[in-house]
């Protein structure tokens, strides 16, 4: 891939960009960490956090490069569905507000997802699960890494590799310092930059080529993007619903939340994140579907959006996509790597491990778990063998098949533990067989498909009465 002559930024100008943006996230993540002395002020920030941070937090960590990356890849490949089925993934946020509070009243000293599992489902659903979040996690980190290294290469020409490597260890290091303390002060700051940024991308582009220029181009060269009924793109919208659905229902990033908000915060502040979300996505698709007017020559799908602001705007719209990105990324590795970080410690280490680990060895443990992680991450990220989207969308029948599992154990009492397990495990088989003989489009459709028919007819058939005073035993902290 050559797209070092063509970049817009002059590598120096990159270089200060990210060095002055690294300075200030480091130094936050130093700031904010000092106050994070006791195990629950690092892993969960005291669970005391308000409305407005809980809300940035929730946004800007859905905000991740894949939306500001993502979304015009697959506008420039699905079309209009394609953008508009990405802005979809709001409806997984707003869905988990009512869970965020039933998650909060019945473990009120949980600490993550695998807790939930583990005492609702037993030990074999309980590591089941753990395989399953532990791949999605490490998928979307390495999704992230890659879309660093995109990003940078594509405006500055800085190597992939160097520029992936960077952006790694300034998360690594303030997520380090400051545990999920850090994590949400510095959302709060980069959601600013994120809803600012698109909103004046939104404006200039218009102003710059306007719609109906857009619209005589695709008209000439791709009239299939325009084409509402296109059977991929249409699967692709409830497709990309299921997976954004699974994808927030299982992750550990979304429950450490719920246990971090203050109990009567966690339902706002998910339905108001998702609501701000909605635009973000179709406002950086759009960008995409101005690359027939500009008569680009995009060498690769994923590299599309950060090509077309930056030929379309110049200079300061090179400069402008970068900080969204920058921004959006360093938002959502930051909350990956803590939450990841989190039940690996939480979850393995405390929970196979060293049961009876005290919080000075846990606190020790979670930092060198941080840095193992970005290690992992870096390693895959380096030779880049795929897309951006064939990643994630791969990983679309491994979090879907948790929907239901997680859904029912909440609220129903006769769901079993057989019944969650043989949901998961049926609806990853024929996701990922879907994924190989129809396409990426159906994968988390048909595990989600699967996984609720397997739940529903084994709570219908069961007599079992499950006792929601277990989740309690959460207070002790670990396994019994």
């Amino acid at each position: 891939m050559n797209s070092v002559n063509s970049a817009i930024l002059d590598p120096n100008v990159g270089w200060l960009i990210l060095a002055i943006f690294s300075v200030i996230w480091v130094w936050l993540g130093w700031f904010w960490g000092r106050k994070a002395k006791a195990l629950d002020d690092y892993m969960l920030a005291g669970r005391r956090v308000g409305i407005a941070l809980g809300t940035a937090t929730a946004m800007a960590t859905w905000v991740t490069s894949n939306t500001t990356m993502v979304a015009p890849q697959l506008a420039f490949q699905l079309g209009i569905w394609g953008m508009l089925g990405y802005s979809l993934g709001s409806v997984g946020l707003m869905l988990f507000a009512p869970l965020a509070r039933r998650i909060r009243q019945l473990l009120p000293f949980g600490y993550t997802s695998g807790d939930f599992i583990r005492l609702r489902y037993g030990i074999w659903t309980w590591r089941v699960f753990l395989v399953i979040s532990l791949c999605y996690a490490i998928g979307w980190l390495i999704s992230l890494g890659m879309a660093g290294g995109v990003l940078i290469h594509a405006l500055t020409g800085i190597d992939y590799q160097l520029g992936m490597t960077v952006i790694l260890t300034i998360c690594v290091l303030y997520t380090l310092l400051g545990g999920l303390r850090a994590v949400i002060g510095t959302d709060f700051i980069q959601t600013l930059l994120i809803i600012g940024g698109v909103v004046a991308l939104a404006i200039l582009t218009i102003n710059k080529i306007g719609f109906d220029a857009m619209h005589e181009s695709l008209l000439a060269e791709r009239p299939e993007l325009l084409n509402l009924l296109m059977p991929a793109a249409v699967m692709f919208l409830f497709n990309n619903l299921l997976f954004g659905v699974g994808e927030i229902f299982h992750s550990n990033v979304w429950w450490s939340r719920a246990f971090a908000f203050r109990k009567d915060v966690g339902f706002r502040a998910y339905l108001l994140a998702g609501i701000i979300w909605v635009p973000i996505p179709i406002v950086a698709g759009f960008v995409a579907l101005a690359a027939p007017a500009l008569g680009l020559n995009v060498p690769a799908a994923d590299m599309v959006g950060p090509m077309v602001a930056a030929e379309l705007l110049g200079f300061g719209g090179a400069v402008l996509v970068f900080i969204i990105v920058f921004s959006a990324l360093a938002s959502s590795l930051d909350s990956l790597l803590a939450a990841t970080g989190d039940l690996v410690l939480q979850d393995i280490y405390r929970g196979h491990l060293n049961p009876q680990a005290s919080d000075e060895k846990l606190r020790i443990m979670a930092k060198r778990i941080v840095i193992m992680l970005g290690i992992i991450t870096w390693l895959i990220c380096l030779p880049r063998i795929t897309t951006l989207a064939s990643l994630l969308h791969y990983l679309g029948a491994f979090v879907a098949s948790t929907i239901w599992p997680v859904v029912a154990g909440l609220y129903w009492r006769r769901t079993t533990a057989s019944g969650a397990l043989l949901a998961m495990v049926l609806g990853i088989t024929t996701g990922l067989l879907a994924y190989h003989f129809i396409g990426f489009y159906v994968a988390a459709l048909v595990s989600a498909v699967v996984s609720m028919s397997v739940v529903l007819i084994n709570t219908a058939l069961s007599q079992s009465r499950f006792d929601w005073e277990q989740l309690r035993q959460s207070e002790e902290g670990s396994p019994s």
